[in-house]
């Protein structure tokens, strides 16, 4: 009898077209969803018939207790090699494979770099006044990067990229992180900032781009959005819940800060009546930093590699160290 696997928000209907699933013909029956599903009833209820389950980065959350009700999973995927939304330890202990897939960088430092120029250049309103035809040719006055401070927070694969971008642009770039060193920053051209509160107190753009861990949430909270320049904008497509989000939205609505280019939210996909969703300083996608053809062909592809592999005993790109002969049978 062959397994089952379920392929979890699809959103855009492409999972299957993206990779060559036909060699698990026989072995594996797939089916997908594209809608987004909330709640630990309706989940198990619908998942509970699944021995393999693929996971699109962190759009459901898979703890303990979902974990539990689901008796027949044995391999949970998950694109990318990190997801904080699966509890490791939990799947260990029951018995399930948890694997990864490789990924790529470029897409999401792009994006953060599309979402800074649509913010400081009104890019969506002016586009949105043009297609309706406005009274006003023109309906806002943008600002430039070139002389700017712009502040990296976190300069991993991810920050180095975009604060190449702002030396493209001419801007002053600065990076922080716990373990920067002076050195580092003038290895990669960029100046050194000894504190995150000196990197937002001396930037015009902040951005983030930090690994969500349980120091970093709520990194930029209050407190530290009263240190930034009145003015400044903050950029991220990392991780929601790495901004106190109430803080964040008071400090927009208030104008103490000039605006926010999101890409990333506590709660996904965003409440229809969220304030991000009204207010006139935010511009913002729907988590599209890694939504690329490229990027979901690396993924949808190991995917397939991952599951031939396990079907065969030999597990690849394992997450959380359990093996052919712990997992469930």
């Amino acid at each position: 009898m062959p397994q089952r696997c379920a392929i979890l928000d699809d959103y855009q209907d492409v999972a299957l077209a993206m990779a060559d699933w036909g060699g698990l013909a026989g072995a594996v029956e797939v089916d997908r969803f594209a809608d987004h599903v909330e709640g630990q009833e309706v989940l198990a209820a619908r998942l509970a018939d699944y021995d393999i389950l693929l996971a699109m980065r962190e759009r459901t959350a898979f703890g303990r207790d979902l974990l539990a009700r689901l008796p027949k999973l044995k391999l949970l995927l998950t694109t990318g090699m990190l997801n904080a939304a699966i509890d490791m330890q939990a799947a260990a202990e029951l018995g399930i494979t948890v694997a990864g897939t490789r990924g790529t960088v470029g897409p999401a430092a792009e994006l953060t770099w599309g979402l800074l120029l649509a913010l400081t250049r009104h890019i969506p309103a002016e586009v949105a006044n043009f297609r309706a035809g406005g009274e006003r040719w023109q309906i806002s006055v943008g600002s430039g990067l070139k002389g700017k401070t712009l502040g990296v927070a976190g300069i991993g694969k991810l920050g180095q990229l975009v604060a190449g971008y702002g030396r493209a642009f001419g801007m002053n770039v600065l990076g922080w992180s716990r373990s920067n060193t002076p050195e580092r920053s003038a290895a990669l051209g960029i100046g050194f900032a000894a504190s995150l509160d000196e990197l937002l107190a001396v930037s015009d753009i902040v951005t983030l781009h930090l690994t969500l861990t349980p120091e970093t949430a709520g990194i930029i909270g209050r407190r530290e959005i009263g240190l930034m320049k009145a003015g400044a904008i903050i950029v991220n497509t990392s991780r929601g819940p790495l901004i106190d989000e109430p803080a964040l939205i008071e400090a927009l609505e208030n104008g103490r800060i000039g605006g926010a280019a999101l890409d990333v939210f506590d709660r996904e996909p965003l409440p229809a009546d969220h304030p991000f969703r009204r207010l006139a300083n935010v511009v913002a996608t729907p988590h599209l930093g890694y939504v690329t053809e490229e990027t979901y062909r690396v993924y949808f592809a190991d995917a397939v590699e991952d599951i031939t592999a396990w079907l065969a005993g030999s597990p690849l790109r394992v997450l959380n160290g359990v093996d052919a002969a712990r997992a469930r049978r």
